[in-house]
């Protein structure tokens, strides 16, 4: 990510840049107005050099190059996890790509995004994406002020040794998908994932975490059989 004058240039992983302006984000806390001159002064508060970000195509340009917004709660900058790159070809499109997983061994839910463009995002829980707080339902206005205010922070939260296997474990089983020319949807990687834990359940060192070679190779195959029998 580049930081320009009103905009950013965003890394997509396409032969050109795309743009973020600054009239495209949500303002934190909500905040629905024009963009000022203190905006354009502040504007390394919201992303900055080497930020992480997901955004979504609003328009392409003439010349090919993609504009982005984040105007959603689902959108911002990404921390709290893991990023891997793969190949595009090996990212099922589909009608949503931002995943939530329920993982095994007390891990807890993870975030999976599965960009089209190859880049893969894999993050603890964010509390709260769903409109609920501890089991309880909160105000459009009251969410909308808070996400927004937590979509610009850079400190990682707490993330437990359990919880970052599984998330080590996912992203082991994204490439170990697409190594084997599998694309990636919801439906094979939890299949995937599932299989990948009885992997490591069946041998004493959990030797299959990295799943190269033959334990990778099982586990697709198990997968696979799975996703048809459904």
């Amino acid at each position: 990510m580049e930081v320009q004058s009103k905009r950013w240039k965003v890394d997509i992983n396409s032969t050109q840049t795309a743009h973020l302006l600054l009239s495209s984000i949500n303002l934190p806390g909500g905040i629905l107005r024009k963009r000022t001159s203190t905006d354009e002064l502040q504007i390394r508060t919201f992303f900055s050099e080497g930020d992480l970000l997901v955004a979504e195509v609003q328009s392409l340009f003439q010349d090919g190059a993609a504009s982005l917004h984040t105007r959603s709660l689902k959108y911002g900058k990404l921390r709290n996890g893991y990023f891997i790159k793969v190949d595009p070809k090996g990212i099922q499109r589909s009608k949503s790509h931002i995943l939530t997983l329920t993982m095994a061994n007390g891990g807890g839910e993870v975030d999976v995004i599965l960009g089209i463009n190859g880049y893969v995002w894999i993050s603890k829980r964010v509390t709260g994406a769903d409109g609920k707080r501890d089991g309880k339902e909160v105000s459009i206005t009251r969410l909308e002020e808070e996400a927004s205010e937590a979509i610009y922070s850079s400190v990682n939260e707490f993330i437990s040794p359990a919880t970052r296997r599984e998330i080590a474990r996912v992203g082991n089983c994204v490439t170990a998908l697409v190594r084997h020319n599998v694309r990636v949807d919801e439906e094979i990687l939890n299949a995937v994932y599932e299989a990948a834990v009885e992997e490591s359940v069946q041998m004493e060192e959990g030797g299959d975490e990295s799943l190269e070679g033959e334990g990778g190779k099982r586990c697709v195959e198990k997968a696979l059989v799975t996703c048809m029998r459904a």
